[in-house]
């Protein structure tokens, strides 16, 4: 396993909210090896944008919902190192809008883990685990624009080589 993860919104709400995928993250977060794991301010926004709406549309029930809401405040207050969105991050969010189809916030996410990674490699430390479940952020990251170190073999990265494969959430 890696020791420092990024997790964007679409990775980190399977922790709280059972879908796809939502058996790996679990596991993944509580292995004995777990990761640091980082993310943006912005996925606490996003989070709390996706479990209203689950609450608004019946696929969250109110019991539900006051139980992912208080697992999620805990673990951005004590488990999760949240990142702020600095200058230098949007402009190479900006730079990445005009260089990929993605959506703000995705772009923001993705700056936000590319810059810690940078800070990452530039300390000689152990370059990070991106970890998405959004399909539109495999261009950027299969372009090597984010390097992480061997993560488990994915069916949908598996043709990157090891080194420089990110971890998806099927």
């Amino acid at each position: 396993m890696v020791n420092v993860a990024y997790f964007d919104t679409s990775a980190l709400l399977k922790q709280y909210v059972t879908e796809t995928g939502s058996n790996w993250v679990r596991t993944y977060l509580a292995s004995t090896i777990a990761p640091t794991v980082f993310t943006s301010q912005l996925t606490a926004v996003e989070t709390t944008c996706a479990f209203a709406r689950r609450l608004r549309d019946g696929t969250l029930l109110p019991a539900d919902h006051s139980t992912a809401v208080q697992f999620f405040d805990y673990d951005i207050t004590y488990r999760y190192t949240l990142l702020g969105v600095p200058p230098v991050v949007i402009d190479t969010a900006r730079r990445l809008a005009n260089q990929y189809p993605l959506r703000a916030y995705d772009t923001v996410q993705l700056a936000t883990g590319w810059s810690l990674n940078q800070d990452l490699v530039n300390n000689g430390e152990t370059p990070l685990a991106f970890i998405c479940a959004d399909d539109r952020l495999r261009i950027p990251t299969r372009s090597g624009l984010i390097v992480t170190q061997r993560t488990p073999p994915c069916p949908s990265s598996s043709a990157m080589p090891t080194k420089h494969r990110p971890v998806w959430i099927p």
